[in-house]
């Protein structure tokens, strides 16, 4: 599955101003039709540097969205409309109001090889619409992303680029589980990787562990997906993100 994605840019700041990451397009569920491929007017590898603070920001965190955000930088892709992000309440809000939209949250101050992210989210509005987690982004060898979506189904895909704005998804797994809560519920996503495993986890279930050594992908960094579908707006409410050891 190949697709052109436009790419528009934000610069973060604590106030939710965003910054730039090296991209990774957010693909779409097999189960939803891919939108019109449009050319990119900004390369995948023209990036802006994420906030930086003067003091070594940490490894290892939970973050509530209650102070700053510093190493972490914000990516909008098949838009050119800036979606309303903010923190709220101890929340990180997206509201994502065109169909076929994508939000990336990176931490950028850090690589892992092995490394477990999870986060606590909740629909809030709209669907369909998906959350994921990311790991072992590079742009020059790809990255695994986990996705869980509200009809109960989810996926993990490798993703590289090929050329300036145009990425290569590979399915790798696909399936569905009543871990998944249905929009509105408030609910946990994970995923771990270790060594040349994948684990996929829904509220503290396991849904499956997955072999990923054929794609050769030992680092990088992680970070947080939200995307509509045909249908918009989307609201998504992120109540904190952990990085931890696996």
């Amino acid at each position: 599955m190949k697709k052109i994605i436009f790419f528009g840019f934000l610069l973060l700041t604590v106030s939710c101003q965003t910054s730039t990451p090296t991209p990774a397009p957010l693909p779409t569920p097999t189960e939803t039709p891919p939108p019109t491929p449009i050319p990119a007017t900004v390369p995948p590898e023209s990036t802006s540097t994420p906030e930086t603070s003067a003091t070594p920001l940490p490894r290892f965190f939970t973050n509530e969205f209650d102070s700053s955000l510093a190493g972490w930088a914000i990516l909008q892709a098949n838009t050119d409309v800036v979606p309303i992000i903010r923190t709220e309440n101890s929340n990180l809000i997206l509201q994502l109001d065109f169909p076929f939209t994508w939000f990336y949250g990176f931490y950028g101050a850090q690589e892992y090889s092995n490394v477990r992210v999870d986060a606590q989210f909740q629909n809030r509005a709209g669907g369909p619409s998906s959350i994921g987690l990311m790991c072992r982004y590079s742009e020059d060898g790809g990255w695994f992303e986990f996705n869980v979506s509200t009809d109960g189904t989810y996926n993990l895909l490798y993703g590289k680029w090929l050329t300036v704005g145009i990425a290569d998804y590979l399915p790798i797994t696909d399936g569905s589980s009543k871990a998944i809560q249905p929009s509105g519920a408030t609910q946990q996503i994970g995923l771990i990787c270790s060594d040349t495993t994948l684990s996929l986890l829904v509220n503290e279930t396991i849904l499956r562990r997955v072999d990923v050594e054929h794609y050769e992908l030992t680092e990088g960094q992680v970070g947080i997906t939200a995307s509509s579908f045909e249908n918009a707006p989307i609201i998504a409410a992120f109540d904190w993100v952990k990085v931890s050891e696996p």
